[in-house]
């Protein structure tokens, strides 16, 4: 396998965060713009070749390859396969066909696919395994890249019935986003000639159906049947849903179109040049930012963003770029970085998938740059006037996914170059515990949720006399979003408070909840007034804090910070909070690094038999 080898000789040109921690005190993230330098070659000269040197070790050692003291053949990454060959076919799809390393490359290829093709390689995976064989198929190199029979087995494994049950067209164990990938599955095998268009179609209205229902005309998919889990894929899937039509030669359907519209007006919100992605749910770190790159790229390639966004969705596309390179690459390792130095990410992207990471993301971008490079950005130095553009956004958007029997919502806010949200949603089975998904303010770089955290951060978790724990999470009505002034008022109501404990919300109707936040440039406050419908014994309550703020002073139940974005943080209700380096802790590491500073709130047990009230102000500069 040395053409791999030869070929990457070649040089290579706060306020406040809930969650991160090393076991001595980090410093903050390095402060970060980028916008400077054309994404294309960010990508080519930088991403490519990282990605390169890592499929170099892996055609060097094969089985016993590791990354960091990782085995990459782990028996744990089930997309491994398919992700390892759309990382080679990125290099060889548009090699000239006289390009004297081709050769070599596509028997590094046959190899590698001779050596992966009885391995786990589930929905992600086969869809990157497709999409690797069409652009081979393209080129005319299917017979160079494959032996006969490793070809025949794929053509067999590759398949998108291996998770959709074929009577009901109902998914086997999958949350709803994985419509979109059977459906780019079944879209493919019909390009490649292996199967007739009907599962491609029929999938196509299962997932159409499944947005009308759950979110009706809002145009965001819910990953669960109707709990309200709206999070960063809720925003993604008509970006990936449009991409899979123009991957396959066509163009997307209307409705597709207007799905994707409302997506990209929530991700041009979020556009910045400091690296900043999506900033709530599970699975972001490096992704929080591929995904505003994915939507607003099919956005752009679908013609529906007028010049201005689209200069300001490139521009954002380069700064990741850069980003990716500066930050989240561990030039030690040459290994994309998740998991170390305070950094953490949820379950699902352990450091068993450690080379999948590397290449799946070098693919987003690949994929992405390939068409900025088409609409004619090519070696296109980004606007220089993003910070006009910019500014011309929307100082505050509320975007809705559903409404009925519970509201779900999404208030954004433009302070300068700061975005503040707060997602009004429910985390559904498995994530409603989870600070992720809690209905708090999240701020890149300085409100941030926990990847798999239970921490209570912000919210007020209640432990009643019979050892039930109660939050006010899940089942919020009547949402109303107000504007007075330089203020924002949000209120909502919750007859039922989550209990903890299951692995999916419970509605507890023995506390009720109003819930009223005031945000406004600087200041962020929150009161809870709840009403027990009996009397009702309250052992205590705890709620937390996590900042990358330093050097707080004063208390017992107020803090003032005189390093970091969060200048204060203030509470009412709460008899006593304490305030701590954040330390070890890794309930306070996030997927940027440790946090600095947590601060812990408690009220006494009492006997509870008329309304009252907890709150909390955050000031930050």
């Amino acid at each position: 396998m040395m053409a791999i080898v030869r070929a990457a000789a070649r040089p290579a040109a706060c306020v406040l965060l809930f969650g991160l921690v090393s076991a001595a005190p980090a410093p903050a993230p390095t402060a970060f713009r980028g916008g400077t330098v054309a994404m294309n070659r960010v990508v080519v000269e930088q991403i490519q070749p990282q990605a390169e040197k890592l499929l170099v070790g892996l055609a060097k050692d094969g089985r016993a390859y590791r990354i960091d003291g990782v085995p990459v053949f782990n028996g744990s990454d089930k997309f491994l396969p398919g992700k390892i060959a759309i990382g080679l076919v990125d290099f060889i799809a548009d090699m000239p066909d006289d390009d004297p390393r081709l050769p070599g490359y596509l028997a590094d290829f046959r190899t590698i696919a001779k050596l992966t093709v009885d391995d786990a390689n589930d929905s992600w995976g086969i869809f990157y395994y497709l999409t690797a064989i069409d652009r081979l198929r393209a080129r005319g190199l299917l017979d160079r890249a494959f032996d006969r029979l490793t070809l025949a087995k794929l053509k067999v494994r590759l398949d998108w019935r291996t998770f959709v049950d074929t009577q009901t067209y109902d998914l086997i164990d999958h949350p709803n986003n994985y419509y979109c990938v059977a459906f780019a599955i079944a879209r493919l095998r019909t390009q490649l000639g292996w199967e007739p268009r009907e599962g491609s179609d029929r999938l196509y209205t299962a997932m159409v159906k499944h947005y009308r229902e759950y979110s009706g005309n809002y145009g965001f998919a819910d990953e669960t049947d109707g709990e309200g889990r709206f999070d960063r894929y809720s925003v993604l899937l008509a970006g990936e849903i449009a991409q899979r039509f123009l991957q396959t030669g066509e163009t997307p359907p209307a409705e597709v179109l207007g799905w994707l519209r409302r997506s990209a007006d929530v991700m041009l919100q979020r556009v910045n040049l400091s690296g900043h992605g999506f900033e709530y749910g599970r699975s972001l770190g490096p992704y929080g930012e591929t995904s505003i790159v994915e939507v607003l790229t099919a956005a752009a390639a679908t013609g529906i963003l007028t010049p201005a966004e689209r200069d300001l969705a490139y521009a954002y596309a380069s700064s990741a770029a850069q980003h990716y390179v500066a930050f989240w690459t561990d030039p030690r390792t040459g290994s994309v970085n998740l998991w170390d130095d305070g950094r953490r990410t949820d379950a699902y992207r352990g450091k068993f998938r450690i080379l999948g990471e590397n290449l799946s993301l070098a693919h987003q971008f690949v994929y992405t740059n390939d068409w900025w490079n088409r609409l004619g950005y090519r070696d296109k130095a980004p606007t220089p006037r993003f910070d006009t553009l910019a500014a011309a956004l929307p100082k505050r958007t509320v975007t809705w996914f559903a409404k009925g029997r519970y509201d779900r919502a999404l208030v954004t806010w433009r302070f300068g170059t700061r975005v503040v949200s707060l997602p009004i949603i429910n985390g559904g089975e498995s994530q409603h515990d989870h600070n992720p998904y809690f209905p708090i303010p999240f701020s890149p770089g300085m409100l941030e949720g926990v990847a798999d955290g239970s921490v209570p951060l912000l919210t007020p978790r209640i432990t009643l006399g019979d050892g039930a724990t109660l939050m006010p999470l899940a089942y919020a009505r009547n949402v109303r979003v107000q504007t007075r002034g330089r203020h924002t008022i949000v209120t909502y109501e919750q007859d039922e408070l989550d209990r903890m404990g299951g692995k999916g919300p419970k509605a507890d109707p023995r506390l009720r909840v109003s819930v009223r936040y005031d945000v406004s440039p600087g200041v962020i406050r929150r009161s809870d007034t709840y009403t027990p419908r009996a009397p009702i014994d309250v052992r205590g309550v705890t709620m937390a804090f996590g900042t990358f703020s330093t050097l707080p002073s004063n208390g017992p139940t107020a803090f003032r910070f005189e390093e970091g974005a969060v200048r204060s943080f203030a509470t009412q209700g709460f008899d006593r909070c304490t305030a701590a380096e954040a330390g070890g802790d890794a309930d306070y590491h996030r997927p940027i690094g440790a946090m600095r500073t947590k601060v812990a709130c408690a009220m006494n047990a009492r006997r509870i038999a008329a309304p009252f009230t907890l709150g909390w102000e955050i000031r930050y500069r």
